[in-house]
């Protein structure tokens, strides 16, 4: 772990910076700027990474409770499908945190808007399967360590380019990430949570408790927008309101899976969103196309099937990412495999899929020049691009066992200079080991596995 207390002679850069040559901002959002650069040290001299750049706490502390959050988790989980944190630093002279990740070229927003506005091709069903499986399998290893993501979306997936790891999905932005097993308080205290086209409806109808089901609704919509490279369920935000509830969102959502019931989904009653909003919600109703119609696939066909279970209303209904591992969708050909970009078919060209855009105009404070432009980010020639204003992050590893029952805490203090940081009173330890939950799955692992799967199917090919 780097960290420095004072500036360099040479600029606003703090001492550690020196270790990396700067290439461009790669991400941006409510939590700060990622930057993509390039290693200058032995060992590592060229190697890529993403370095995440906090802004300062609003409660003027100088150190950003979303931060530290994530470092907690991410220092304590290791599995190849979720990212991984390489280094932290941190500048005393402002408490500033700065989050190190190894890079990855392509998430899954760039390769589904490649497929619609370059290729103008569907993804092929190999490549579909195998970004699909590997994703399940880094959530089921997260929700069997009572880790809930909170934020899944396809810029928030992403896909590693080049390398041993090439085609390898890494699950990334922890920043709304929460351990759930006996929460002190209820989870909608949290605030909003997941962005709006990925939200589940027990979210936009103000749930006060919810469960890992909120990431499983959301990879449904990731998994239908694979298949059709648009959005599913393509509301308009209402940013002014405090609260969850966004009725042109729920009006998506109805349009193509129908009114939701009490008889399919019980509990559904009990929403104060439900309830309070009898007019616009409970007395319209929609004659929906069906779900089989947008996203163009047979009632009959595995897929169908596995997606309708992602997109149940109910989410003590809803299926597991454990139980969605086991289903027949993948057990038929094409099977899916660990370089999820390669070639589907013999003889099927090979897709060279951009990686990411980099903005060169900005510099590590965050201000734009007028000169600079954006580069792909193998870092070689390019035409100018408007950076995304998306939460991105970093990735890496192998897989390293973890007990499901529960974590040790990052004792954050004890880190190379950080001394006795602890912004908010954020707790340092968890308490104990805690009890099965309804909603996990119920299979038993062999001892230190941490309930993740580390295998693929067993008559699985594997692509590399």
């Amino acid at each position: 772990m780097g960290d420095g207390s004072n500036r360099s002679a040479g600029g606003n850069r703090p001492p550690w910076l020196q270790q990396y040559d700067l290439v461009g901002k790669i991400g941006e959002g409510t939590y700060g700027l990622v930057f993509l650069a390039r290693c200058k040290l032995p060992g590592n001299r060229g190697k890529c990474v993403a370095i995440k750049k906090f802004k300062q706490s609003k409660d003027g502390d100088g150190v950003s409770p979303t931060a530290i959050r994530e470092i907690m988790l991410l220092r304590e989980i290791s599995h190849e499908n979720v990212v991984k944190l390489v280094n932290v630093h941190i500048n005393h002279a402002d408490m500033s945190l700065h989050l190190a990740f190894d890079y990855a070229e392509h998430d899954l927003y760039e390769i589904i808007r490649h497929h619609r506005e370059k290729v103008n091709q569907c993804i092929n069903q190999y490549t579909v399967k195998s970004l699909l499986w590997q994703l399940l399998n880094g959530l089921n290893y997260l929700h069997s360590n009572w880790i809930i993501h909170r934020d899944l979306k396809p810029s928030n997936i992403l896909v590693m380019g080049e390398g041993d790891e090439q085609g390898v999905v890494k699950i990334a932005d922890f920043g709304l990430a929460r351990i759930y097993n006996a929460p002190l308080k209820p989870l909608s205290e949290n605030g909003v949570v997941v962005t709006i086209w990925y939200r589940a409806p027990e979210l936009l109808l103000g749930a006060k408790h919810y469960t890992s089901s909120v990431d499983m609704w959301a990879v449904g919509c990731i998994f239908a927008e694979l298949l059709t490279l648009k959005p599913l369920f393509q509301g308009v935000e209402v940013k002014a309101t405090p609260n969850p509830f966004q009725l042109d969102q729920l009006d998506k959502i109805f349009k193509v899976l129908g009114h939701p019931t009490q008889e399919k989904w019980p509990s559904l009653v009990n929403l104060p969103h439900w309830q309070s909003d009898q007019q616009q919600i409970q007395a319209h109703k929609y004659d929906n196309p069906g779900l089989c119609s947008v996203v163009h696939l047979s009632q009959k066909s595995p897929a169908y099937d596995l997606l309708s279970k992602m997109l149940e209303y109910d989410p003590r209904k809803r299926i597991t990412a454990a139980q969605a591992l086991e289903h027949e969708y993948f057990r038929m050909d094409p099977l899916p495999g660990r370089n999820a970009l390669v070639p589907s078919q013999p003889g099927e060209r090979v897709i060279n899929y951009p990686a990411r855009p980099v903005d060169t105009a900005t510099d590590f404070e965050g201000t734009t020049s007028a000169s600079g432009n954006s580069v792909p980010g193998s870092v070689s020639a390019a035409s100018v691009v408007a950076p995304r204003p998306v939460p991105r992050q970093m990735p890496i590893v192998g897989m390293r066992g973890m007990p499901a029952a529960g974590m040790t805490a990052f004792n954050l203090a004890s880190q190379a200079g950080m001394g006795g940081l602890n912004p908010g009173s954020i707790p340092m330890q968890r308490g104990p080991a805690p009890q099965a939950h309804p909603h996990q799955m119920k299979r038993k692992d062999p001892p230190g596995m941490g309930m993740q799967n580390t295998g693929y199917p067993p008559q699985q090919r594997k692509r590399f």
